[in-house]
């Protein structure tokens, strides 16, 4: 977790040149009110009304999906950020779903897989670069299986998929140092039951 906790602080010393969903409001949203300069905090609160808004990281999720023999399945990113780089199927979870409902939907929506035995993993701050804004995310990690390993690429996200045995896959190939966290957790849980 160190090297996740020094990531958070330094999030914006380190992207000097992305901008934080905060600074977009210059206006009060309640009572249209200028301010001078747009929160640094992840709260905005308007001198003249009292509005107050949290700005909170959005929530992904992702499944680290085994088959029977052994190999993970791994999507190839189509789009930037990251675009050709390895991650496991998934994606941000829409509002009113479950961690477990958002990472279902979504590799469901990005492989065509069904998943069984989902059990949470851990999670891991991330920021995510989209059109000139840099989220705040908080990733959430599963491992799971497939009811089928039947793949079929079912968004314009992917690339191409790959399903590869734990050994072949080293950390820096993944996407987001999130996901690299994560597979080195989901990594250590697998040698630490064959002990």
């Amino acid at each position: 977790m160190e090297g996740i906790e020094k990531r958070q602080i330094a999030w914006d010393e380190s992207r000097p040149n992305r901008v934080k969903p905060a600074s977009f409001f210059h206006y009060c949203p309640r009572c249209g009110t200028k301010h001078v300069k747009p929160p640094g905090s992840a709260v905005f609160t308007c001198a003249a009304c009292d509005f107050t808004l949290h700005f909170s990281a959005a929530n992904g999720t992702a499944a680290f999906v085994q088959r029977d023999d052994g190999c993970v399945l791994f999507i190839v990113r189509a789009r930037e950020p990251a675009k050709g780089k390895l991650a496991p199927p998934g994606g941000f979870i829409d509002i009113g779903e479950t961690a477990e409902e958002g990472v279902r939907r979504e590799v469901r929506e990005e492989v065509g897989l069904e998943l069984t035995d989902v059990t949470y993993l851990c999670s891991a701050p991330n920021s995510y670069h989209y059109r000139e804004v840099t989220y705040p995310v908080l990733d959430l990690f599963f491992v799971a299986r497939a009811v089928s390993s039947t793949t079929v690429i079912a968004s314009d996200e992917v690339v191409t998929l790959r399903w590869l045995r734990p050994e072949e896959v080293a950390p820096e190939e993944l996407a987001f140092p999130s996901m690299q966290h994560a597979w080195r957790e989901w990594l250590a849980s697998v040698l630490h039951r064959q002990r």
